[in-house]
């Protein structure tokens, strides 16, 4: 029988006060645990969506950020964010950088799911192609970040609630920008 995957729950301080299995976290009254985000980039500088798999418990088949999850105990944020890159879209990343550290959210899906997250945010920077798990991920695409503002302006609904929060802090932290050749 495969270990279930462990969520850390939060206290409002945002220290760890237990963890349970992933699948007994979400609900109506989900309680705050840990969890993250990541923006991919690749060598043009655009960011890398994703539309969740129909399947998904919440928000299925919006678009969102490159990938999200949550550390297992004791699990270091980095370590995570490489380990979901793996899973959920077989991609290894580099210069995985912390861009909004102290980003907090609370939003319920159409059917009743609650998210209740502290949810650090991270760019990084894909090294290679990507295979997205069926599970995971529906479909994807690269955009330039400043289409992707534009795209979140006219149509709001079509992307995760925590996409559109992070979104303008990203924004004004400059932090979806890149130097590199384009």
């Amino acid at each position: 029988m495969p270990v279930p995957e462990m969520v850390v729950l939060l206290d409002e301080q945002h220290a760890a006060i237990g963890s349970l299995p992933k699948r007994e976290v979400h609900h109506a009254d989900t309680p705050l645990h840990l969890a993250f985000s990541c923006y991919l980039r690749n060598a043009d500088g655009e960011v890398l969506l994703t539309r969740r798999a129909l399947t998904k418990q919440s928000w299925p088949g919006v678009w969102t950020n490159s990938f999200c999850g949550h550390p297992a105990p004791n699990e270091p944020l980095p370590a995570a964010v490489h380990r979901r890159a793996a899973d959920e879209l077989r991609a290894e990343i580099t210069d995985v950088t912390s861009v909004l550290p102290s980003f907090r959210y609370r939003a319920t899906d159409p059917g009743g799911t609650v998210e209740n997250e502290f949810c650090p945010v991270f760019v990084a920077q894909l090294s290679g192609d990507i295979t997205p798990h069926p599970d995971e991920v529906a479909e994807w695409a690269w955009i330039a970040p400043a289409a992707l503002a534009a795209a979140v302006a006219v149509a709001p609904f079509a992307f995760s609630p925590w996409l559109r929060a992070q979104l303008p802090e990203l924004i004004a932290a400059d932090a979806l920008a890149w130097d590199g050749p384009a």
